[in-house]
């Protein structure tokens, strides 16, 4: 058995545990994929391929701290803000509408937003979603419950996506590659 099968595996139980799973255990009671798996030839953008800017980004998430619970957008905002994009203001749910359009991973560029409009976790996530961002490599860096974490893409998207599509893109509309 795979890690990514050990991860698929025990995500599907944590699911099935809160009551998220529907009987078919494909989907979530939401009628949203309970795995959502990066198929072969949709890999997205490895961190090697990004350019200086992209670069630039990663290294600003590795050393942002953490925002309290509820305010990962405010995280993402000043990640890219101590890169030297333009500050945008928004809440994951709004970053999501505005900006994310994106669903095929082949498009899934370092420096993106990776967000969701909703999840069930918390009243915050059932309100304003969840962002994070991607930072090669098939990994989402986000802040949550007050601590920075990399998470594989498969896992984010997939706990994250409950509720509503995973979706990514550029904050600002300022594409960064």
């Amino acid at each position: 058995m795979g890690e990514n099968d050990d991860i698929r595996g025990r995500l599907l139980a944590s699911l099935a545990a809160r009551g998220l799973l529907a009987d078919d255990g494909v989907t979530t009671v939401h009628g949203e994929p309970a795995w959502r798996e990066v198929p072969a030839g949709h890999e997205s953008q490895a961190l090697m391929d990004a350019n200086a800017l992209q670069r630039r980004v990663v290294e600003c998430a590795h050393v942002t701290p953490a925002t309290y619970a509820d305010q990962c957008a405010t995280w993402v905002e000043n990640v890219l803000a101590s890169a030297g994009v333009p500050y945008v203001v928004g809440s994951a749910r709004e970053l999501y509408e505005d900006f994310c359009r994106s669903i095929d991973a082949r498009e899934l560029l370092v420096g993106m937003i990776v967000a969701v409009g909703r999840h069930p976790y918390d009243a915050g996530g059932w309100a304003h979603g969840h962002v994070g961002l991607y930072v090669g490599d098939r990994r989402v860096m986000d802040s949550a419950d007050g601590r920075v974490r990399t998470v594989p893409l498969e896992l984010w998207a997939s706990a994250y996506g409950v509720m509503s599509e995973p979706r990514w893109g550029w904050l600002g509309a300022v594409a960064l590659g």
